[in-house]
């Protein structure tokens, strides 16, 4: 079909979810026939795919999309994603927006670039059809969503309301994409999804179905898997990465809070003790792990007393980082009907607070790799520098040729200091 619209370029925000979604959209334009250019170069077309996890990435969406619209005004704007499906009318009424598409309609763009402006807003309960969605040529991993939306009432989040009901694919037509991507040369996949614990439950499958699965795929070499629910998180499947030789040695798990207060507060499905238990079992089975945590400072109700009973629990929890979130109030979650006893002042101090005991945390993990051999897949080359991410997370500098980069090389790491450096060995 013929478009006035020759050339395209796209911009994501948010999570890994959205990156793939983002990708698997760019690809559906190339079929179509449009040409992708980068994102500071003109595009007939751009597209961009929002996130709303805080207010401030709604503020990020806004200022970019007239930013874009100042530099080409004649273009057409596509907004699509989180923020759009929350927010489509604030969305549409910023200057230059030719389209908004809803959640369901995303993966049709090719349906809405030839049609006049207009504002598409969709039912998101309604949404149950689950669509297929990687990154393959844009980055050296690819990161692959396997499971869409959730069905968690967390008082804080509006994702599920963004994102709709928890919904995924078979195994089976999970395992034909994944061979996709490893046929067009990737190496390391990563699981991605809103709860990823609850791949196949729509099905009658569960992740461990997939991960064993995944196993059999000759030509991957390596994946992770990405942020997962610390109730979804069960022996079987730390004993199952235990044991895998392909599976990385890599788990994100979100806590929230250190608090029971806060986690009963927040509607979370686990108590700080069940936490702790859970990263005492995966230590014993995988000691050499690496953990990241999400913490969120500044919920409505977080005293200084229990800011501190989280501190502390943090400070004696084997995790190896914390990725810390400032509460933000979000307009349709039920913690923005709570009055704050906390401050702006107060969650920008608990933020440096966390982040310089995740600093600490993260290096004494680097620490006790120093002098270690580990397996190292390249991503970038800069004048004669490599970098890229060990089987266990961290980010390794080496010296190299370009041509190693999308390749897995055995790596001494030899200094910790603000980066970490490597030897290769092979």
């Amino acid at each position: 079909m013929s478009s006035p619209y020759k050339t395209f370029a796209y911009y994501t925000f948010g999570c890994k979810v959205n990156f793939a979604d983002t990708c698997t959209i760019a690809r559906k334009l190339v079929d179509y026939g449009l040409s992708e250019v980068k994102i500071d170069d003109y595009a007939d077309m751009y597209i961009i795919n929002t996130c709303s996890v805080t207010e401030k990435a709604d503020k990020k969406a806004e200022k970019f999309i007239t930013k874009i619209h100042k530099r080409s005004p004649k273009s057409k704007i596509i907004v699509t994603g989180c923020y759009a499906q929350l927010n489509s009318d604030k969305i549409y009424r910023i200057e230059g927006v030719s389209y908004v598409i809803s959640a369901k309609n995303k993966f049709d763009i090719d349906k809405y670039i030839n049609m006049n402006n207009d504002n598409d807003s969709d039912d998101i309960d309604l949404v149950s059809e689950f669509n297929m969605s990687y990154s393959l040529n844009e980055r050296i991993r690819s990161f692959v969503k396997i499971q869409d939306g959730c069905n968690y009432i967390c008082s804080y989040c509006t994702i599920p309301k963004a994102r709709g009901k928890s919904r995924s694919s078979r195994i089976s037509k999970t395992i034909e994409s994944i061979e996709h991507i490893v046929n067009n040369g990737i190496h390391e996949i990563v699981l991605c999804g809103i709860n990823v614990g609850d791949f196949g439950k729509d099905n009658s499958e569960t992740l461990l179905d997939l991960l064993v699965e995944i196993e059999k795929i000759d030509k991957l070499k390596r994946y992770r898997i990405s942020s997962i629910e610390p109730n979804l998180l069960n022996i079987n499947i730390i004993k199952f990465i235990s044991r895998s030789k392909k599976a990385l040695p890599h788990l994100h798990i979100p806590l929230q809070s250190g608090s029971d207060v806060i986690l009963k507060s927040m509607k979370r499905r686990y108590s700080k003790n069940n936490y702790k238990e859970l990263i005492e079992s995966i230590k014993t089975y995988l000691p050499d792990i690496c953990i990241g945590i999400d913490v969120i400072v500044g919920y409505p109700n977080e005293s200084e007393l229990l800011f501190n009973e989280t501190y502390e629990f943090l400070k004696n929890i084997d995790v190896s980082y914390l990725h810390i979130f400032s509460y933000s109030d979000r307009e349709k979650a039920i913690s923005s009907k709570m009055p704050s006893i906390v401050t702006s002042a107060q969650k920008i101090k608990r933020r440096k607070v966390l982040k310089k005991l995740s600093d600490e945390k993260y290096s004494n993990y680097i620490n006790k790799n120093v002098n270690q051999v580990k397996e190292v897949l390249f991503e970038n080359y800069n004048d004669g520098i490599l970098d890229g991410l060990t089987d266990n997370y961290i980010r390794v500098y080496a010296h190299g040729d370009n041509n190693m980069v999308n390749s897995i090389r055995k790596v001494k790491i030899t200094e910790n200091n603000l980066q970490t450096y490597g030897r290769i060995i092979n």
